[in-house]
């Protein structure tokens, strides 16, 4: 990359060791500032690169949530209670008191978690295609909440992969990302592979995307941080994208549910993003490109 330098640290946390991209800006801004990036719930921190990119002169700090990339192997419960400790580590790790916190689909419902437990270590809060509460089904079984929600996505887990090459033709032929396949898309689905065996599979498990899901949209952790949220003192945007995890219409917030929410939060600032999925609102170039001015405003102001 032309706007930053990368190298990886490991962080202790509950359990083991975090692994944690850093995007070091070639020339810093003013200030020297850092933000805070958190992924996905199957990703690692491999999903940033487009968006550091239309960052120059900031500081990335980006983890491998615990389950996940290089930090698949961490012991213990995940949940947002669990990940928005881990951040306070890393934060830590870094001497960073309070920075600008942007996630990405349950990356954004992690942030929010922060901003309620450690709410002085989090400046801004941008909540990329989630963070709210998504228009999911009640009353049906962890299982069936995970299919509702990530459907193909959740499947991927339980597959095996005879190789690299093999995993690679399984997502260049996935309808979200048909148009923007890339090198970058290469190097963040190489990453997600660990051996199995004689095959390989992907780095995240189902049952800790499982635990992740139920706990995102059930648990009392996000309940009482989503009720905080109209209290949190610094601004808050969240930016959707009309299409889906397989690029399909409506995306993970259908207008009326959105309707709803934004009218019961008026603190939250509202910005959708046209002609984009819910993987290449960050995971491509025209993507990045879209969702960096609203991320350059929050650093300006931070």
């Amino acid at each position: 990359m032309n706007s930053h330098t990368y190298r990886t640290v490991d962080v202790p946390v509950s359990g083991g060791q975090l692994r944690v991209g850093v995007w070091d800006p070639v020339t810093p801004a003013a200030g020297e500032p850092t933000a805070l990036a958190v992924h996905g719930v199957t990703a690692s921190h491999l999903a940033w690169p487009f968006v550091v990119e239309e960052l120059p002169g900031i500081r990335i700090l980006a983890p491998d949530l615990r389950g996940r990339g290089a930090s698949n192997g961490v012991d213990g419960p995940a949940g947002m209670a669990a990940h928005a400790a881990d951040l306070v580590a890393v934060l830590d790790a870094f001497g960073e008191p309070s920075v600008p916190v942007f996630g990405h689909s349950m990356g954004a419902f992690v942030a929010v978690t922060l901003a309620h437990l450690a709410p002085e270590r989090v400046a801004r809060l941008v909540l990329i295609d989630g963070g709210l509460p998504l228009d999911a089904p009640a009353g049906v079984s962890a299982e069936a909440l995970v299919q509702a929600i990530l459907g193909p996505t959740a499947e991927r887990l339980s597959m095996r992969f005879a190789d690299v090459a093999a995993y690679l033709d399984f997502w260049r032929a996935h309808p979200a990302f048909v148009r923007d396949w890339s090198a970058e898309l290469e190097a963040y689905f190489a990453y997600d592979l660990v051996p199995d065996g004689d095959a390989y599979r992907p780095a995240t498990s189902l049952a800790t995307t499982t635990d992740d899901t139920v706990d995102m949209n059930t648990g009392t952790t996000l309940t009482g941080a989503l009720a905080a949220l109209p209290e949190f003192p610094g601004p808050v945007d969240l930016v959707t994208v009309p299409n889906g995890l397989l690029d399909e219409r409506p995306g993970l917030y259908p207008p009326r549910h959105l309707a709803a929410l934004l009218a019961a939060l008026p603190n939250v600032r509202h910005t959708e993003l046209d002609d984009l999925n819910h993987y290449t609102v960050v995971m491509s170039g025209r993507g990045a490109r879209a969702v960096a001015p609203i991320l350059t405003r929050e650093f300006s102001a931070h």
